[in-house]
């Protein structure tokens, strides 16, 4: 995700667009042999200028934002959710269709200047071309305007790798779980936030030997049921399951938490129907405190308790996946 941050330029709307291809367009003289063959050769070379400037611009704008074309994966679900993919693909269209539309308008009105028979044609054809273009690129404000935004939106995301096998603490807020996630982190985890979530989300990476893990803990998303949560908390909920590689679930049975385990279940149980099909560990945290401790395994995030233990449990469900997925290759 990193490259195409950089490659987003600055989006301008439509009349700052403009403003800075006439200015550029302004400064232009070229001498001719007769003052009729400068005027002619200066409004060649200003059309020519506008024309280039605006369009090697919008398809830069173009080409700037990440191709999508996996539906269904975590960052084509994300950028869904965070502006809207179909409204994206669309404004996107919209700028590529106004550099077509510029191109030809400047092809066009080029030649009409070069067969222009008088400085008063000349002059008129150029006029036209000005008044032609500045319509077809005032077009897309809408466009450019909601792009600036995407952008915006897009630059400020936390970097997740997709690629890298990924671990997503699940459980009720206060229960341990960004404890446990700077536990097992081999650096220090970086805290950023989602526009759909109301707290930071906490990424953290584990190395095991050659292997780097991802892991991910997201409060606002995996803490509360189902039915509780808005459209843009499910839709996130869905784009974090793409991610998924292992959950790992954390219930704190001393309820010091502030839940009581009842609701806690409950939650697990959710988050189980959610997550069908992805491997998933149950710890009971904080076994330094009382508590109604069950035959789950058993962690202290806080005096690493247990941890070591369930980091190899983790390693073993992702040999476990590797080799499933070795099975399924063609021979």
């Amino acid at each position: 995700m990193t490259d195409w941050k950089r490659k987003i330029p600055t989006i301008m709307t439509s009349q700052e667009l403009l403003d800075k291809a006439y200015a550029r367009a302004s400064k232009i003289t070229v001498n001719g042999a007769v003052p009729f063959d400068t005027v002619k050769k200066t409004n060649i070379a200003k059309i020519t200028a506008i024309g280039d400037m605006t369009i090697v611009t919008l398809l830069k704008y173009v080409r700037g934002f990440p191709k999508m074309e996996k539906e269904e994966d975590f960052f084509s679900q994300l950028v869904d959710v965070i502006i809207g993919q179909d409204k994206l693909k669309i404004s996107l269209s919209n700028v590529s269709w106004c550099a077509e539309k510029c191109s030809e308008l400047q092809r066009k009105y080029l030649l009409k200047v070069r067969r222009a028979p008088n400085i008063d044609s000349v002059a008129k054809s150029t006029k036209e071309f000005y008044g032609r273009f500045s319509s077809v690129v005032k077009r897309i404000n809408e466009d450019l305007v909601f792009l600036q935004k995407a952008r915006d939106s897009l630059k400020v995301l936390p970097t997740v790798d997709p690629d890298l096998e990924t671990i997503v603490i699940a459980g009720y807020p206060n229960v341990g779980k960004s404890k446990l996630v700077e536990k097992i982190s081999t650096a220090n985890p970086t805290v950023a936030s989602y526009p759909f979530t109301t707290k930071g989300i906490i990424i953290g990476h584990l190395t095991k030997g050659w292997r780097t893990y991802q892991i991910i803990d997201t409060p606002g998303l995996l803490d509360r049921e189902l039915e509780e949560r808005n459209s843009i908390e499910l839709q996130a909920i869905l784009a974090l399951k793409y991610l998924a590689d292992v959950i790992v679930f954390v219930i704190d049975p001393s309820e010091s938490c502030g839940y009581s385990t009842e609701k806690q279940i409950a939650l697990l149980n959710s988050v189980k129907n959610n997550f069908n099909g992805i491997p998933m560990i149950e710890v009971e945290n904080k076994c330094d405190l009382q508590g109604n401790f069950t035959d789950r395994r058993k962690i202290s995030g806080e005096t690493g308790e247990g941890v070591d233990e369930m980091v190899d449990e983790i390693e073993k469900l992702f040999k476990a996946k590797r080799l499933e997925n070795m099975d399924k290759l063609p021979e």
